[in-house]
């Protein structure tokens, strides 16, 4: 028996959703590190929720990250794959993700990842 698959929604009126480049430099710090530091992130506005900085692959330090098997699903943006920051010992359980195959609306932030703010350091606009 196959299951049903998850129903895509379009950003609208009722749940709006806005892509944007930042023009800040966006910085983001996890136990004295930087993880991340770009000119080139890209500011997710959703409906009520706070904004969302979406940065480079290129731009973070991916050797710090290591992928889990936790997922989750965004009607309005698809499936997102999570990742630990790992260092010394220490962890930050899934505190990145990623939407690699973005829905097609959501199409700009394939090939970025975004940062909780409560499992990391800080993330500084600069």
């Amino acid at each position: 028996m196959s299951m049903p698959a998850k129903a895509m929604k379009l950003p609208g009126p009722d749940h709006p959703i806005a892509i944007e480049p930042n023009p800040q430099r966006v910085r983001i710090t996890w136990n004295g590190k930087v993880v991340a530091d770009t000119t080139r992130a890209l500011t997710l506005r959703e409906a009520a929720y706070p904004p969302v900085q979406y940065i480079p692959r290129a731009d973070v330090k991916m050797a710090l990250l290591k992928r889990t098997d936790h997922s989750s699903h965004c009607p309005y943006k698809g499936e997102a794959s999570y990742y630990n920051i790992e260092q010394d010992g220490q962890r930050a359980e899934n505190a990145v993700w990623s939407y690699e195959a973005p829905y097609d609306a959501m199409a700009s932030i394939k090939g970025y990842l975004a940062f909780y703010p409560n499992r990391v350091s800080s993330i500084e606009e600069l």
